[in-house]
């Protein structure tokens, strides 16, 4: 077994508390689009996939590609609007960063987010050299797909 001293982790809900504002946004782009919303548990279960997944899975009735992407556009806004400030980093997370860090991992992000999400994100907080490698769900195959691990591997 290699030893990669290499940790990977999920953005939404893993490092960050970002799962409230994500399912409100998803059910204030389901009103703006005239769907019924979907339950909390129903969208918490979709976090991690890329947008585009996600719609599908909650709404698999978008089939028109130009309807999911009116979605998508409706949740991005809803979602920048709640975001004036990024969401914030569990407790601990920076100090076990830190300390993963000291202890010479790497350290890589694989997230369902768009690379401009997490870029925004990450500048904003002066995180963006922090971490040695970033997948976004834009760049590649979304989650449940191991091919976003691979690639930061």
């Amino acid at each position: 077994m290699r030893d990669y001293r290499l940790l990977i982790f999920d953005w939404d809900g893993t490092l960050v508390d970002s799962i409230g504002r994500i399912v409100t946004a998803m059910h204030r782009a389901a009103d703006a689009c005239e769907l019924v919303r979907r339950s909390d548990t129903q969208v918490k279960g979709i976090i991690g996939l890329g947008l585009p997944e996600a719609i599908r899975s909650l709404y698999p009735e978008l089939v028109e590609a130009a309807r999911v992407e009116r979605f998508r556009r409706c949740y991005s806004e809803q979602y920048l609007a709640l975001e004036a400030q990024p969401s914030a980093l569990f407790p601990c997370v920076a100090e076990a960063l830190s300390a993963f860090r000291a202890a010479g991992y790497r350290l890589a992000v694989a997230t369902g987010k768009s690379r401009h999400g997490l870029r925004r994100v990450l500048e904003a907080r002066g995180w963006l050299e922090y971490f040695d490698a970033t997948r976004c769900a834009d760049e590649t195959a979304s989650k449940p797909s191991p091919l976003m691990l691979e690639e930061i591997l």
